[in-house]
Parts: C-alpha cells; sequence; structure tokens
C-alpha cells in the first residue's frame, strides 16, 4: 500500500491566529464612563447643596416672621400670669402690696438662685 504524500505545491498554511473583531475591554471607555458617572453625581450633589440652602433659607424666614406671633403669645401668657398672681395676692391678704417704686410694668425674669450661698 502506497503511502499517502503531500499534494504538489504543499499544503496551505495553518491558520493559529483568531479571525475576530476587536472587542472587550477598552481603557478609553471605562474611563469616559467613569467620568459621565462622575459628572452626574457632582450635578446631583450640587443640586442637593443648593437645595438645602434653600429649604435653610425659607426655614429662617418662616421663624423671622413667626417672632411676632410667638412675642404676642407670650405677652398674653404674662398677662394671664399676672393678672391672677394679682387675684391671687388680693384674696390672700385682702389688698395689693407694691413691691415697685414705679407702676411701670417690668417683665418678670425667673432666676435659678442656689440654696444655699457662701460669703
Amino acid at each position: 500500500m502506497p503511502q499517502d504524500m503531500p499534494p504538489v505545491g504543499g499544503y496551505d498554511a495553518v491558520q493559529f491566529k483568531r479571525n475576530l473583531p476587536a472587542k472587550g475591554f477598552k481603557p478609553a471607555t471605562l474611563l469616559v464612563g467613569c467620568g459621565v458617572v462622575m459628572l452626574y453625581g457632582w450635578y446631583k450633589l450640587t443640586v442637593g447643596i443648593r437645595e438645602q440652602n434653600e429649604y435653610a433659607r425659607e426655614k429662617m424666614w418662616s421663624r423671622i416672621h413667626l417672632i411676632p406671633a410667638l412675642q404676642a403669645e407670650e405677652d398674653r401668657d404674662l398677662v394671664r400670669r399676672y393678672l391672677a398672681d394679682q387675684a391671687r395676692e388680693k384674696a390672700l391678704l385682702g389688698e395689693n402690696i407694691k413691691v415697685y417704686n414705679s407702676d411701670r410694668y417690668v417683665r418678670p425674669t425667673f432666676a435659678v438662685t442656689p440654696a444655699e450661698t457662701t460669703k
């Protein structure tokens, strides 16, 4: 039996390289993607900071506008307490005693004093 011999002119070259398109990891694509994500994050951060500043400004102005109403409520409460104190004093003592030298209203101050004072 004769041995098979190569064809005349030889065999074709063996293709050992892959004939595929270049896909996959590209550093430039990864850097662009990271940059886009970071820019979006910075945008959302600045929008959030501006919103917080606006809320703080609104809170400050709402408190400023509430001060007269709160002061009026406190004054009404002080007058009510003062009149109740005068009525209680009149019921206990039979008359109101002047504790100040003038009739001018003095806003009451409440201060905690220590039980024992050292000299």
